[in-house]
């Protein structure tokens, strides 16, 4: 049975976790990441969830690491300011492998940058922002029914790989409002174990590995008891220090998403089978892509669009084998170029690689891309 549903974009993203199971919920206000927050704060009580306002970024990030730690589902939301504050506690959850989800509703920076206008400058943040050498999984959706979907598969990732799950909007995929129809029974969602074969106060291994570099599933506390730290531990949660203990931990860290990248990546493709040009466009600026290409393919020019969803990991066998068929690449983002750089690597060909950036506070607009793809076109044909 299909529901119809219309709502803005950081509400699906709210509901849609509950939906997924969350049930705990701390954050602070940031524009344009606070509807979140406010819904939550509403629907999360009638579903025997918890709602927090904590007092900052730093507090809210570290509330949701406990909170998964004790057994529940958790989830926080916050714009780029609040991101930066964050970083610490990413790396924390990283170390300990647990379980948490992070909306990030950018808007422009840097610092208080841009509080209302829409950007797209925190995709190497979410990658790199915390330090040292671990892996992260980053969903960036670009409509409000992929909002509500995908947010869904951001909560099941943290469960399967034991990790912190960034999922990305931008301030006009959250503040918009679209209709779409989802289908209940089609709704994955992946549970926390509530039984364990483990008597009261026995001691549970949550960092034992299995050869594919994958960490047990957390159990419901209550159930069981272990030592977490953010220090490099063995097994069974406490410090080590010897080096091929150390080499060996950090690796699984590594190993159990990067071997599992093409089972986490996920993208949509549109027109690409006989694509001469090649756009590669993420979050709102793939909704101009899209309506560009389709522009594009009206005035008789062989153009696809690939849109990654899951930024982190990035796509890259995808992309590779149509970086061999086409003839040039647009990058289209909303930062100075950051996506185009992971593209760049893929490059082995050395086709054109145009990159079309706006930093405004404004959506590039679907004109303005019809144009570079005509400029790229017939600096083609010119070569």
């Amino acid at each position: 049975m299909h529901e119809s549903l219309f709502m803005q974009g950081d509400e699906a993203c709210a509901l849609g976790a509950i939906k997924a199971g969350c049930r705990f919920f701390a954050g602070y206000p940031i524009t344009p990441a606070t509807e979140i927050a406010e819904t939550m704060s509403i629907e999360l009580p009638k579903h025997g969830g918890t709602f927090i306002q904590m007092e900052d970024e730093i507090a809210s990030a570290a509330a949701i690491i406990g909170a998964s730690l004790a057994g529940v589902k958790s989830m926080t939301a916050t714009s780029g300011p609040g991101f930066s504050l964050m970083q610490e506690s990413i790396g924390y959850a990283a170390m300990t492998e647990t379980p948490i989800v992070i909306a990030n509703v950018q808007r422009g920076g840097p610092s208080t940058g841009l509080p209302t206008k829409v950007a797209q400058g925190d995709i190497m943040q979410t990658r790199w922002g915390t330090h040292g050498d671990h892996q992260i999984i980053a969903l960036y959706p670009s409509t409000v029914e992929e909002v509500y979907k995908y947010i869904a598969t951001a909560f099941n990732y943290a469960e399967i790989y034991r990790t912190p799950v960034i999922f990305l909007m931008d301030e006009v995929l959250g503040h918009m409002r679209e209709s779409f129809k989802v289908d209940g029974e089609a709704f994955v969602q992946i549970d926390r174990a509530s039984e364990s074969e483990l008597e009261d106060d026995d001691i549970f291994h949550p960092f034992y590995g299995d050869d594919q570099m994958m960490a047990s599933p957390l159990v419901t506390m209550g159930k069981s008891r272990f030592h977490v730290s953010g220090l490099v531990h063995d097994e069974s949660g406490f410090p080590i220090g010897t080096p091929d203990d150390v080499g060996r931990i950090l690796r699984r860290l590594d190993h159990k998403i990067k071997l599992h990248a093409d089972e986490i990546v996920i993208y949509d493709e549109y027109m690409t089978e006989d694509a001469d040009l090649l756009v590669i466009a993420y979050g709102s600026t793939a909704r101009t892509a899209m309506r560009a290409v389709k522009m594009a393919r009206e005035d008789k020019i062989n153009i696809g669009l690939f849109k990654p969803i899951t930024i982190w990991p990035f796509p890259a066998t995808r992309l590779r084998q149509l970086l061999k068929r086409v003839s040039a690449v647009i990058v289209a983002e909303m930062n100075l170029g950051q996506i185009v750089y992971e593209v760049s690597r893929l490059n082995k060909r050395g086709i054109k690689l145009e990159l079309l950036s706006k930093v405004s506070g404004e959506l590039i607009t679907p004109q303005e891309m019809l144009d570079c793809i005509t400029k790229v076109k017939s600096e083609i044909i010119e070569l």
